[in-house]
């Protein structure tokens, strides 16, 4: 695997591109949720890409505390392709998300959205879910945070 760590304005255009078809492939296409991806959030994130042969196979988007949630890093837009999951890369991304939250903003709260069916492999990661079930674009979610409590 080769990461990347880029802020929007260092992404070429393919890799932009890449990213953008990722999230969709899997967010639109494959989950059957037509919702707008394109959430002008993009520019204000670090985004992470993972590729295997030269192909962008996962990716991540992480904030800073007060870019999105006023007290919590973010990290959003987990995305693992289709045929790389059950592989541990989804592992592997998320552990490097954490890293780069611990590297660039201390030992701040870290938050996620995350689907419900996720919520054990978010509870390997250290991440822990706190309040009620709600409905994103349809798809059920709950909040999980890592380190402390807010």
């Amino acid at each position: 695997m080769e990461w990347l760590l880029k802020k929007y304005d260092e992404l070429r255009l393919n890799q932009l591109y890449e990213l953008l078809k990722l999230r969709a492939s899997v967010f639109v296409v494959e989950q059957d949720c037509p919702y707008l991806d394109l959430d002008g959030k993009d520019p204000r994130a670090t985004h992470i890409l993972g590729y295997q042969k030269n192909n962008l196979v996962a990716y991540s988007r992480i904030f800073r505390p007060g870019a999105f949630e006023k007290t919590h890093a973010r990290i959003g837009r987990i995305v693992i392709h289709k045929q790389s999951r059950r592989k541990g890369i989804g592992l592997e991304l998320v552990q490097k998300s954490i890293a780069f939250c611990k590297e660039h903003f201390g030992n701040q709260t870290i938050k996620i959205s995350a689907q419900v069916y996720l919520k054990n492999f978010y509870n390997q990661c250290g991440f822990i879910e706190k309040g009620e079930i709600y409905l994103e674009d349809g798809i059920p979610h709950f909040a999980m945070y890592l380190n402390h409590t807010p």
